[in-house]
């Protein structure tokens, strides 16, 4: 039972580190658009307010990637908690996520996620419809 918690402890180190990225990325997106915005402010050329859609668009690529990885990885410690209340043999300190590919583990479900897409998506719309209003 033992190797079953360190087992556990380790995967949710990994939660936790993908849920530590996903925080990141979401503040180094704010701050390159911010210091876009202010170049845009700065020069008053409305391509810096169109540049700014790229590392939008980026970071919400790499965010729902987290937040796909982070998933999987909680369906993981889920499978290993059920195995032991239920004395399935799972193999100690395993940690393939490689059966997980269905559907509601998948890039676009990330996405679309409640947690990413309101974010990423009004940010892009707000450039681009800022970008086309300001030219």
């Amino acid at each position: 039972m033992n190797d079953k918690v360190e087992h556990l402890k380790l995967i949710q180190g990994i939660i936790t580190r993908m849920n530590t990225n996903s925080f990141q990325i979401k503040g180094w997106t704010i701050t390159l658009v911010s210091a876009l915005l202010a170049l845009y402010a700065n020069s008053g050329k409305v391509t810096y307010i169109f540049i700014a859609l790229i590392p939008v668009l980026i970071f919400w690529f790499l965010d729902s990637y987290y937040l796909q990885q982070e998933r999987k990885f909680r369906a993981l410690y889920n499978d290993i908690v059920d195995a032991a209340n239920y004395g399935d043999d799972i193999k100690n300190f395993k940690m393939s996520i490689d059966k997980y590919k269905s559907c509601k583990y998948c890039l676009i479900n990330a996405i679309i996620s409640v947690t990413i897409l309101p974010l990423y998506l009004l940010l892009a719309l707000g450039l681009i419809v800022g970008g086309f209003i300001l030219k």
